[in-house]
């Protein structure tokens, strides 16, 4: 109903309606005739009686909140598992005598207990010739500038498909099965270094993604790590 004509027939406006309408809901209640005889064209081109509309309002409405809530369910059943899994890996890093026993959990626990990381480092930048052991690969800080030196600019997360020599920097022979990665630089104590993970996947880890895990995961090792590294470089 056009506002301006209805004010010139001396009817009310649609919002005057509405407003009626909302203001008495029990309307229809005690004029349920109306509900029938009313028309609302559909969006496929059907006319329908109000009350059939409102039906099925309210069925989209609860079909729309179903679906939100299974989706609140899911969420909060990923995030109790992530939650577990990394409580996991701290109780591991935590245990840890020796830094070389350090990396090796970390990568391990990364790799078996998180869905879709398939590969995992932990690197050191020092000296390779003062600090060392069989699971602790360290490099020296030119090398590491060489190497990656683009990706630790900003010591920021940064995540995508990275080039070929940086794969093979941050995975060695694993580099040509690697779709995607992760990397996040870390500072533990007075060494520098950084935590990279890989999948297979090229579309699982993408710049636009969120970085929080990973800045967690660098917490942890900026502060534990640390309590293993012995050597005149600390």
């Amino acid at each position: 109903m056009d506002t301006v004509s209805s004010k010139k027939d001396g009817l009310p406006s649609e919002s005057e309606v509405a407003r009626y309408l909302r203001n008495h809901p029990g309307f229809f209640l005690n004029n349920e005739d109306l509900l029938t005889e009313l028309k609302i064209t559909h969006k496929t081109g059907k006319a329908v009686s109000l009350l059939e509309r409102q039906v099925e309002v309210l069925r989209e409405r609860n079909m729309d909140m179903r679906s939100r809530i299974s989706s609140m369910l899911d969420n909060a059943q990923r995030n109790d598992l992530l939650f577990e899994k990394s409580k996991t890996l701290i109780l591991a890093l935590l245990e840890a005598r020796r830094a070389e026993e350090f990396s090796n959990s970390l990568c391990r626990h990364l790799v078996s207990d998180f869905k879709d990381i398939d590969y995992a480092s932990l690197i050191i930048f020092a000296d390779p010739n003062r600090v060392g052991g069989n699971a602790l690969r360290v490099v020296s800080p030119e090398q590491a500038q060489e190497q990656i030196g683009s990706l630790l600019r900003g010591k920021k997360a940064v995540c995508g498909v990275l080039r070929g020599e940086e794969l093979s920097f941050l995975f060695g022979k694993h580099a040509d099965h690697i779709g995607s990665a992760a990397l996040m630089p870390i500072q533990a104590g007075n060494i520098d270094g950084v935590v990279a993970i890989a999948s297979k996947d090229p579309q699982h880890f993408k710049s636009s993604m969120g970085t929080i895990f990973l800045e967690y995961i660098a917490d942890v090792v900026n502060r534990t790590l640390p309590k293993l590294m012995k050597g005149p470089f600390i």
